[in-house]
């Protein structure tokens, strides 16, 4: 695929007047979901990175515009590692979003390295970039990944979360600071959880693609693998279930994935630095591994529509998150 993005030029004061007006009020909807398959020379086909610091809604988002859970979530930072790719087929477009790890800034562990050159990978051989901050608010965190960006792309700035800004009003004088930090192309403040505001972003990010035939079928919604989902569901009811007690470090690797026509059979490890780390994942008797083992069950089971048979065991691996050779080995880049 061709990567040759332009960015589009700043707008101009009364332009992103227009635009603020278009964002805060009426904008055009985006692109008739259910429209045929258009002909091969009309199609258009790109990838879009979403990027942002952590806990700022980003795999939410993904969620949303692909329609179908394919990142997981949970109010742990980091909970995404990887790069995940959603596929979204709307009208003409194909849209390809990558959802990457929030920029880490404040420790500099091996898994943190890791994740800060997946999200670098990412966001230079992409179409288009949404960047996503917390609608109102920019901090720090947000200003690093925001350097980070490469010139020769098109940012749209995402201010999400909008269901959460009380007083819409000063939201106008922020997005205007916000055009002093980066020639954005577009800004576009919404909610990941409205399907309004998600049907309007296709819209606006159609016109970045470039035209060119789908790279994949209409119907597919990710490339990530049945066995990659499976330790991404554990490992998501992991983190819901331990709260804050439990270190973002502890990670899940599949030792055992067989399928036998609809059933699944699955074994995993859920992979802990520290023994005491060890009992908080069992639980009580065992209760806490149980509830995981069956909440990441019954979701895997409505995923794939098919029976799934999930073993669970918990491994103490003391300072794995700082060894470059095993953080490889469990799967990160």
């Amino acid at each position: 695929m061709s990567r040759t993005p332009t960015p589009a030029p700043a707008p101009s004061p009364d332009g992103l007047e227009a635009m603020l007006a278009r964002a805060l009020g009426k904008e055009a909807a985006g692109p008739a979901t259910g429209a045929p398959a258009a002909e091969p020379e009309q199609q258009r086909c790109g990838y879009v990175a979403i990027v942002g610091k952590p806990n700022v809604g980003k795999s939410t988002l993904l969620n949303a515009l692909v329609g179908q859970k394919v990142s997981i979530t949970s109010r742990k930072a980091q909970t995404t590692r990887h790069r995940i790719t959603g596929i979204r087929t709307v009208g003409a477009a194909q849209f390809i979003f990558v959802d990457t790890p929030g920029f880490q800034t404040r420790h500099g562990n091996a898994l943190n390295r890791s994740l800060n050159k997946t999200v670098l990978g990412a966001v230079t051989d992409v179409d288009l970039i949404l960047f996503v901050v917390e609608a109102g608010r920019f901090s720090l965190p947000d200003a690093k990944v925001l350097s980070l960006l490469p010139p020769n792309v098109p940012v749209v700035l995402l201010a999400n979360k909008l269901d959460q800004v009380h007083r819409r009003g000063e939201l106008a004088p922020w997005l205007r600071s916000m055009q002093e930090r980066h020639p954005f192309a577009e800004y576009v403040p919404m909610s990941a959880k409205a399907a309004k505001d998600i049907e309007r972003l296709f819209g606006i990010c159609e016109k970045y693609l470039p035209q060119q035939p789908w790279i994949h079928d209409a119907e597919e919604l990710t490339d990530r693998s049945e066995r990659f989902m499976a330790a991404e569901m554990v490992r998501e009811k992991l983190f819901r279930l331990t709260g804050d007690e439990l270190p973002y470090t502890s990670t899940v690797v599949i030792d055992r994935f067989e399928e036998e026509g609809q059933l699944r059979r699955i074994a995993a490890t859920i992979v802990v630095e520290r023994d005491g780390h060890k009992g908080m994942v069992i639980g009580d008797k065992g209760e806490k591994l149980k509830r995981i083992g069956t909440e990441a069950r019954t979701e895997l089971e409505r995923l794939w529509g098919g029976k799934v048979f999930l073993e669970l065991w918990v491994k103490v691996r003391s300072g794995w998150a700082d060894d470059d050779a095993r953080v490889r080995s469990f799967g990160y880049e």
